[in-house]
C-alpha cells in the first residue's frame, strides 16, 4: 500500500511538471518552483523505481536521437500559426527581442541519464534488439515543435504524403530526361512501385513490435542500437543535403531574375549566384532561431499547392504564351543514365516521414491506400512536368526548368518566385531535426544556455552555405543524394529491416521481392554514387 501511494503521488507530480514545462519560465521565482518540482519528481520516481523494476526498464528504452519523432512530426503538422523566438537574457541592439532565458523541457532525468550516458552502439553483439515502450514517448516533450498530429483523416494523410513526395525533385525531372533519354521514364515507374512497396513494408515493421513509432525505432528493433544510430545518421545527412539544395535553388532562381547583380569589395568579387546564396542564407537564418515552428509547419503544407502552381505555370508558358513543344532528344543514353536514376530516386524518398504519417492516422489500416494515392499523384506530376519541360526546351533544359522559362512572362515570374519563397518555409523545418539531435548530446548546463543553442544553429546554417558555394550544381548534388542516401533509406533499409523483423513468417515470394529491391538499390547506389562523385569532382576542378 505504501508503494502504491508513492506511485500515485509520482504520477500527480508528473502531471504538474508537464503543465509547468509547457509555459515560459519568465521569472526567477517560476524557475525555482520548476526546479523544486523536478527535485520532488526525481525522489518520487526513484522510490517508484525501487518497487517496480519494469518501469525503470521502460524509461531506458529510447537512446539517441530522442527528439526524432516530434521533430519529424513537423512535416505532417497543420497546427495554427504561432511565432516566438529563442530567447536569452535581455540584450541590446539586434537581440533585444530575446528577452527571457531560453529553456527547453527535457526528458525525465532518469531517461536522459540512462540513454545518453550509455554507448550508442551496444558492445555486446549478442544483445537482443531493444523493444520500445509506447508509454516512454509520452514523457518526451520538445519545446518549439508543433504538437504531434493525432487522428488524421484519410484525406489529411494523403495531403501529408503528397507534400512530402512532391518536393524540389519535380524541378529537375525534365533535365533527367535530357540526361537519360525518353526511355529513362521507365525508371520513374519502377522507383514509384518499389518505393511505394517499401513504404508498406515500413508499416509492417511498425506493427511487428509494440512501441515502434519512427524509422530509427525500426532500425533498433531489427539491428539493435547500431541499426538505430546508422539509420538516424543517414536520415540526418539527407536532411542536411536537402538544406544545401534549398540554398542552391534559391540562389539560382534569384540570379535568373537579377543576372547583373554582383559585389566587389576589398578585392573580393562575388557573382550573382554567390551574392544571392549569401542573401538567401541571411534571410532563412532568423527562421532557424524560431522557438515555435508552428507557423512554418503550417505554411510548408502549401508545398502541394506550390508544386501544382509551378506545373501549371510551365504548361501556361508552353500553351498560352506560345513557347510551344518541340520533339527532340534521344531514346536512351546509357552514359548519363546514372544521373537520371539518382534524380528519380530522390523524387520518391519520403520514407523518413512515412512512419509519422502512419502513427498519426485515425485508421492506420488505410495507410497503404494513402501511399498508393500519394505515389500516383506524384508520378503523374513528375511525368507530366518532365515531358512538357523537355518538349519545350529540349537539350537546352537547365537543372531547374524555371531557369529556362522566359522572364518576360508573368507565369514565369510566378513560377520563379514560388521556388524562392517555398524553401523559406521548409529550410528551418528540415534543419531543426538535426539541431535538436545535436542539442540532445550537450550537457544539461550548456543545453539551457541560450548562446550555445543559438551558436549551434547558426553554425549549421552557415555550413550549408559553405557547401552550397563549394558545389553549386543543383542536379548533380541531387543525383548524388538520390543515388547514395535515397537508395539506402527508400529501398535497402526497409527491406533489410523487414526481412530481419519478420524472419520465419515470410513466404518465399515476399523474400524474393525484398531481395530484388535490395539488389536494384545496391546496383543503383554504387553506379549512381560513383558517377555523381566523378562528375562533381570534374565540375569543381
Amino acid at each position: 500500500m505504501v508503494f502504491e501511494s508513492t506511485r500515485r503521488k509520482g504520477m500527480k507530480v508528473d502531471e504538474e511538471l508537464g503543465r509547468d514545462l509547457v509555459d515560459e519560465w519568465n521569472s526567477d521565482d517560476e524557475e525555482n518552483q520548476a526546479k523544486t518540482i523536478g527535485e520532488n519528481e526525481d525522489e518520487t520516481e526513484s522510490e517508484a523505481t525501487g518497487s517496480s523494476p519494469s518501469q525503470s526498464d521502460n524509461a531506458m528504452d529510447i537512446p539517441w536521437p530522442q527528439s526524432y519523432r516530434q521533430s519529424m512530426d513537423m512535416f505532417t503538422s497543420v497546427t495554427p500559426p504561432s511565432i516566438s523566438f529563442l530567447r536569452g537574457p535581455s540584450l541590446t541592439g539586434v537581440s533585444s527581442f530575446l528577452s527571457t532565458a531560453y529553456k527547453r523541457p527535457q526528458p525525465q532525468p532518469l531517461e536522459r541519464d540512462s540513454s545518453l550516458s550509455k554507448p550508442l552502439i551496444s558492445e555486446d553483439p549478442t544483445t537482443p534488439p531493444v523493444k520500445l515502450s509506447a508509454s516512454t514517448y509520452s514523457k518526451l516533450s520538445i519545446s518549439g515543435l508543433p504538437p504531434p498530429q493525432e487522428q488524421c483523416s484519410f484525406s489529411q494523410s494523403v495531403i501529408n504524403g503528397i507534400n512530402i513526395l512532391c518536393g524540389i525533385g519535380l524541378l529537375t525531372t525534365p533535365y533527367a530526361i535530357k540526361e537519360g533519354g525518353w526511355l529513362s521514364l521507365i525508371f520513374l515507374v519502377i522507383f514509384a512501385v518499389f518505393c511505394c512497396y517499401t513504404g508498406v513494408l515500413l508499416k509492417e515493421c511498425l506493427e511487428s513490435s509494440p512501441g515502434l513509432k519512427t524509422y530509427p525505432d525500426i532500425g533498433q528493433a531489427a539491428f539493435g542500437l547500431a541499426g538505430r544510430l546508422g539509420i538516424a545518421i543517414f536520415l540526418y545527412v539527407e536532411l542536411y543535403a536537402s538544406c544545401v539544395e534549398y540554398i542552391i535553388m534559391m540562389s539560382d532562381n534569384l540570379a535568373s531574375l537579377f543576372p547583373d547583380t554582383y559585389i566587389s569589395l576589398a578585392g573580393i568579387h562575388l557573382e550573382s549566384h554567390q551574392v544571392f546564396a549569401i542573401t538567401s542564407t541571411l534571410i532563412v537564418l532568423p527562421t532557424v532561431w524560431l522557438k515555435n515552428l508552428s507557423l512554418l509547419s503550417y505554411l510548408s503544407g502549401g508545398g502541394v499547392v506550390a508544386s501544382i502552381l509551378v506545373a501549371l505555370c510551365l504548361l501556361w508558358v508552353g500553351v498560352v504564351d506560345q513557347v510551344g513543344f518541340h520533339p527532340s532528344g534521344t531514346a536512351l543514353d546509357l552514359t548519363n543514365l546514372s544521373v537520371t536514376i539518382g534524380i528519380f530516386g530522390f523524387s520518391y524518398a519520403g520514407h523518413s516521414v512515412f512512419p509519422n504519417i502512419y502513427s498519426s492516422m485515425k485508421e492506420p489500416s488505410r495507410f497503404p491506400s494513402v501511399l498508393i494515392v500519394s505515389f500516383i499523384f506524384c508520378f503523374i506530376m513528375c511525368t507530366g512536368v518532365a515531358i512538357c519541360g523537355f518538349l519545350m526546351f529540349g537539350d537546352s533544359i537547365e537543372s531547374q526548368f524555371t531557369l529556362n522559362m522566359p522572364s518576360e512572362y508573368l507565369a514565369s515570374k510566378i513560377a520563379v518566385w514560388t521556388m524562392v519563397v517555398n524553401p523559406l518555409t521548409k529550410y528551418a523545418l528540415t534543419l531543426t531535426p538535426i539541431t535538436m539531435s545535436i542539442e540532445e548530446l550537450l550537457p544539461q548546463a550548456q543545453l539551457r544556455s541560450y548562446s550555445v543553442v543559438l551558436l549551434i544553429r547558426t553554425i549549421l546554417v552557415f555550413s550549408t552555405l559553405a557547401v552550397a558555394l563549394t558545389v553549386p550544381f543543383f542536379a548533380i548534388v541531387m543525383a548524388l543524394i538520390g543515388s547514395l542516401l535515397a537508395m539506402l533509406i527508400a529501398l535497402i533499409f526497409p527491406c533489410a529491416c523487414y526481412l530481419k523483423l519478420l524472419r520465419g513468417k515470410l513466404t518465399k515470394l515476399k523474400i524474393a521481392s525484398c531481395m530484388l529491391v535490395i539488389s536494384v538499390g545496391l546496383v543503383c547506389a554504387c553506379v549512381g554514387t560513383y558517377s555523381s562523385i566523378t562528375r562533381l569532382a570534374g565540375k569543381i576542378a
